[in-house]
């Protein structure tokens, strides 16, 4: 072969490289076409009523596809069923990852099943984005840098019960009621570390723990009252919540009642056990409550509203879930836009630990911020009491923003 014959074919296979080694490398599960969303949720089981969640993020994908996807990108989210067990979020994220090639994983829910598969995640680089639990640990950007929370954290939320009973109830006598898992013992230690060693000795007089498989919590309640408590802080999440909603009230305790933000849904926890029966609970909260009147001409509810009708008409219009699930799905679509064309797992998971917005069902004031050193979302809450058909806010913001 003569020299000339040498410089062409050189040149050709310049050209043939060039746009191969131009191309972004994208994790699995991206084609130039779609975007391979992995979750698992309980569907079935238990905390059942939080299907939901991953069922209006279908259908706000759905939306966004029609619109024209994110970059030209359709986004398919593969939601399995895990029954709120962590082996079975073990055995569901494993196939989500090694099976059907997800890009990242989203909005798992729970802090057991979370904690289950995050270093599984962490150590093959897969992002775990915005765990669906505020957990403490899910902050742990420095040993696990593939997993980020958006949720205020539980520990955040338990100071702003105690801040409230300084104030308000500087002698009240402190019964504690908590799940025995993970996110329970997170908000009993906010609480204690909250009051103090101090505090602890003077204001709690009784704790109680409830297993998962319970079919209710009535002798835990008996005994709490018993100690002589005057107030109740409850962690639960679905049916416990309800059952121990309707047991304080229907043994005729009236304690200043708190529960926790995992157990707001009017529809999904309170409806259950009874309405009347809620009345003059108190707890902290970040998302707009769309059983609130206040918001009937807002825009961002408004637009909501529209949503819910045209795109989940099945789903629960007075279920703070559905806000929470469509708030989250607008922060990850907010990332994707972010990413731009650079859809490897690194920079995926860089946007969101670089997030900066104010999502239109956050309260007012309130925003999303993410940083390289801070992977919570949302710092700052406002609290509210339950008047017996909704939530209504009182007080001025608190958290740092």
């Amino acid at each position: 072969m003569n020299r000339r014959n040498l410089v062409a074919l050189a040149i050709a296979g310049a050209f043939a490289c060039g746009p191969a080694l131009a191309q972004k490398k994208h994790a699995p599960g991206i084609t130039d076409g779609e975007i391979k969303i992995g979750q698992t949720s309980p569907l079935s089981g238990p905390a059942s009523a939080y299907g939901t969640i991953p069922r209006v993020q279908q259908a706000y994908f759905k939306m966004i596809n029609e619109q024209g996807g994110v970059n030209g990108r359709k986004l398919n989210l593969i939601a399995l069923d895990d029954g709120y067990s962590p082996p079975k979020t073990v055995e569901q994220v494993r196939r989500l990852v090694e099976k059907d090639q997800v890009a990242f994983i989203f909005n798992i829910l729970g802090t057991a099943p979370n904690v289950a598969v995050r270093k599984y995640l962490n150590d093959r680089k897969v992002p775990q984005l915005f765990t669906a639990a505020g957990a403490s640990t899910f902050g742990d950007y420095k040993n696990y840098p593939w997993t980020i929370v958006l949720q205020p954290s539980y520990q955040a939320e338990a100071r702003i019960y105690v801040e409230y009973l300084k104030k308000t109830k500087p002698d009240a006598k402190i019964a504690l009621l908590s799940g025995n898992d993970d996110a329970g013992k997170d908000y009993v230690n906010g609480i204690k570390a909250a009051l103090g060693p101090e505090g602890v000795k003077k204001m709690i007089v009784a704790e109680a723990t409830f297993e998962s498989t319970d079919p209710n919590t009535d002798s835990q309640v008996l005994a709490l009252r018993g100690s002589g408590a005057d107030t109740l802080i409850v962690h639960g999440v679905s049916k416990w919540a309800s059952m121990t909603i309707r047991k304080v009230h229907d043994i005729g305790w009236q304690p200043t009642f708190i529960l926790t933000a995992t157990a707001t849904s009017v529809s999904g926890v309170l409806e259950p056990a009874g309405l009347e029966k809620a009345k003059g609970l108190i707890t902290a909260y970040y998302l707009k409550d769309p059983n609130d009147p206040q918001w009937a001409n807002d825009k961002a509810y408004q637009d909501w509203l529209a949503f819910m009708k045209k795109y989940y008409p099945e789903g629960s219009t007075g279920d703070q879930l559905n806000v929470y699930g469509y708030t989250m799905a607008q922060a990850l679509v907010q990332t994707l836009k972010q990413a731009g064309n650079d859809l490897s797992r690194e920079n995926i998971m860089k946007q969101a630990a670089s997030l900066d917005v104010a999502l239109p069902m956050l309260l007012p004031g309130i925003k999303v911020k993410t940083g390289a050193n801070d992977y919570y979302g949302v710092e700052a809450q406002r609290m509210m009491r339950f008047n017996g058909k909704t939530w209504e806010l009182f007080g001025d913001l608190i958290g740092d923003n």
